[in-house]
């Protein structure tokens, strides 16, 4: 051995060692199983369809507000921002109302990664669910390249920044608007509130017409990185496309963490934090380890061997989130 290598720790020793390695390689085999374990069922496919149909729909019927008729004429009329604000808004609040109960209606994969930072959707169905509103988008406007005659198809609603503006201007915009709808949605479905009345998903319709009110003349009022892709992908128009993903997720994230973890937290979550963590004298928070059952004398202590053999420590720590489909 050579003189300036540093004595191997035992801990070091047994990391090393082959049989830890594979003991370590099937656990964490086991936790990715764990993870998509819940794939294989009909709600869970029936809820990713959803995500697809309802984004083909949404896409198609918001993107044709988008098409100026009149573009033939020698001086055609702008945009009609009221119209295009009006026909996305109340398309979302249809579409939330008719697949809310089938797969949550997020359409929109800056609300599906905010369910995953608040820890109410796992990760494998994310992913599923962010391909299938991507594939959505992408029919839904190849669906309305296809049905619009090519004089008038103009860009076929691509989202473009003004060249007024600055990319780090448009970026922000397009963060918050995409706060603003995210906030939205967690404020009008969140099953902690007693004051709630009438519908969500009119809310959620009229947050999103307000965006597109505010921010058509400055980004177009993505909001949405699904809805720009699909018009993208089909006129292969991608000039600041990455603009239109940064931005509403970044905002949808910041919203959700905000809403979840500082406004309306959790009471159930926080107790169980103040189980786990304790303040010292110092003032500082450490790990309280968990006390060992007292068992009285002449008592009997019951232990299901069955459940104790199921249950896998490494599945329940590593996969807690991602098993969740």
């Amino acid at each position: 051995m050579n003189k300036n290598t540093p004595p191997t720790t035992g801990t070091e020793r047994h990391r090393t060692h082959p049989c830890i390695r594979r003991f370590l390689s099937w656990s964490k085999s086991q936790s990715i199983m764990a993870a998509f374990k819940g794939i294989w069922t009909k709600k869970f496919w029936r809820a990713v369809s959803g995500e697809y149909l309802s984004t083909v729909i949404f896409v198609l019927l918001s993107l044709g507000s988008t098409i100026n008729w009149a573009a033939e004429e020698e001086k055609p009329p702008p945009a009609n921002v009221v119209l295009i604000a009006l026909c996305f808004g109340l398309s979302i609040a249809t579409m939330v109302q008719c697949f809310g109960h089938i797969s949550g209606g997020h359409i929109n994969p800056a609300v599906t990664v905010a369910m995953v930072v608040t820890r109410k959707l796992s990760l494998a169905k994310a992913l599923f669910y962010v391909l299938a509103q991507c594939l959505g988008a992408i029919t839904g406007a190849g669906i309305l390249y296809l049905v619009t005659p090519a004089a008038v198809r103009g860009s076929l609603g691509v989202t473009m920044v003004n060249s007024k503006i600055t990319l780090g201007h448009a970026l922000l915009i397009e963060l918050l608007i995409t706060f603003e709808l995210v906030f939205t949605i967690f404020a009008t479905c969140d099953s902690k509130r007693a004051d709630l009345g009438g519908s969500a998903s009119l809310a959620i319709g009229f947050a999103v017409a307000i965006g597109h009110l505010f921010a058509i003349p400055y980004t177009g009022a993505s909001m949405n990185p699904a809805r720009s892709f699909g018009p993208a992908m089909v006129t292969l128009s991608f000039e600041n496309h990455w603009l239109y993903w940064l931005g509403p997720i970044l905002g949808g994230v910041f919203a959700a963490a905000l809403y979840e973890y500082l406004y309306c937290p959790d009471p159930e979550v926080k107790k169980r934090l103040k189980q786990v963590f304790k303040k010292d004298p110092s003032g500082r928070y450490k790990e309280v380890e968990p006390e060992e059952p007292v068992i009285k004398p002449g008592s009997i202590h019951h232990i299901d061997l069955e459940k104790a053999e199921k249950k896998d420590p490494f599945q329940e720590s590593s996969a807690e989130v991602l098993s969740s489909v």
